[in-house]
């Protein structure tokens, strides 16, 4: 028999000041040394409007690793000194900073915690909702009373110029008749941000405070019948198979940016609602015996205002229509920061007044890696 879990404590952390539409370039740079044709259209679809980086705008310098980032978000909890209790550390993330040690000790050794179990996630979007369900089953289980969980990204060190090759001009002209192929290098320049949120989960709610009742915490992944999508690392072959760096030469991974971030648009186009949304939101509301009238709030995570109405659309086809009014999103200030993003929106939502005891809260989670899904319940207590 499980314990109940809550989440008692939220916090992000966005490095340094918001950075307007018109400063993204100056800052990150600009690939093959000119500006990016398709960058004003790619900011008018994903209705992005500021976000924030770990730079520092007059040096070009990192201010923050993507560890301290996660750090900084921890000491953001409430009352620092409840950081002796915890006795798990969650961490997930897209982008480490190193290959190994894994990334949860190294958010460990930045807050110099005591001993203590630590785990880390891998992944894209959904590194952040597996450290959250580690942490969460292991005070459901009574292995701990205390955990934290994270998730940050910096995404910023792989955004940098040096790191691109300018984008061929037939692809740039492509996104005019078509913005779904912007799915490319480019289009990840300027999507992604930096940040990092973190959530404190006890076996009973904090007194005096708006705390999340985790309801169930479901992850679905999708990799058994369909091809990688989103990578980083590798090349893909044309048969759909992936090659990874450790078996290339130095000299290759630079030649193909095998370290960048690179997505097939035609695969992601074609499936990553019914996949994401469409196929198991069925599964999920027949599971859990829920309606879309049981849902108060729903907090997507999608990266760009484009998949908005697709969203709406694929789960209005799997039975399960949620009205928009009820739709809470901060994309067009924080930006989409991967697995940190659904950290910084219940931060901003369990901060914002809005909610009462009893409403419930559905998340929804999509990560195009080899396409997985989540969806996770809270109750406010």
């Amino acid at each position: 028999m499980t314990r109940s879990v809550y989440v008692t404590r939220s916090a992000a952390f966005m490095p340094g000041e918001a950075v307007s539409n018109d400063e993204m370039e100056a800052i990150l740079g600009q690939a093959g040394g000119r500006p990016s044709r398709a960058r004003r259209m790619i900011l008018r679809s994903n209705k992005i409007v500021s976000r924030h980086y770990a730079i520092d705008p007059e040096t070009g310098k990192p201010t923050y690793s993507n560890a301290q980032l996660a750090a900084e978000a921890v000491r953001g909890l409430d009352e620092p000194s409840k950081l002796n209790e915890v006795q798990v550390l969650a961490c997930g993330t897209s982008m480490p900073d190193q290959i190994f040690p894994n990334h949860g000790v190294m958010v460990q050794g930045e807050l110099k915690l005591p001993p203590i179990e630590v785990s880390a996630t891998a992944g894209v979007c959904l590194a952040g909702v597996t450290s959250l369900k580690y942490a969460y089953m292991s005070v459901a289980s009574g292995e701990s009373d205390t955990s934290v969980a994270t998730g940050s990204e910096n995404a910023s060190t792989i955004l940098a110029a040096h790191n691109f090759e300018a984008e061929l001009d037939a692809k740039v002209e492509a996104l005019e008749e078509n913005p779904e192929i912007a799915f490319e290098k480019d289009f990840i320049r300027w999507m992604l941000s930096d940040g990092a949120g973190a959530l404190m989960l006890e076996s009973a709610p904090r007194d005096g405070a708006v705390n999340l009742k985790v309801e169930w915490i479901d992850v679905y992944s999708y990799a058994g019948e369909m091809e990688t999508c989103m990578y980083a690392g590798a090349v893909k072959n044309e048969d759909g198979t992936t090659r990874g760096w450790t078996s290339m030469t130095a000299k290759e991974r630079d030649a193909d940016s095998v370290m960048s971030v690179k997505q097939d648009v035609k695969l992601l186009n074609e499936n990553i609602m019914m996949y994401a949304a469409q196929k198991p939101v069925p599964i999920v509301a027949e599971k859990h015996k829920i309606t879309p009238d049981d849902v108060d709030w729903f907090v997507p995570h999608y990266s760009s205002d484009y998949f908005r109405v697709r969203l709406f659309d694929a789960l209005k086809a799997g039975g399960f229509e949620i009205p928009m009014e009820k739709w809470f999103t901060n994309l067009s200030t924080k930006g989409n920061t991967g697995s940190a993003s659904i950290y910084i929106m219940l931060d901003e939502l369990l901060k914002s007044g809005k909610l009462k005891s009893g409403e419930k809260i559905m998340c929804w989670v999509p990560e195009s890696g080899r396409f997985s899904t989540a969806f996770m319940l809270f109750t406010v207590v």
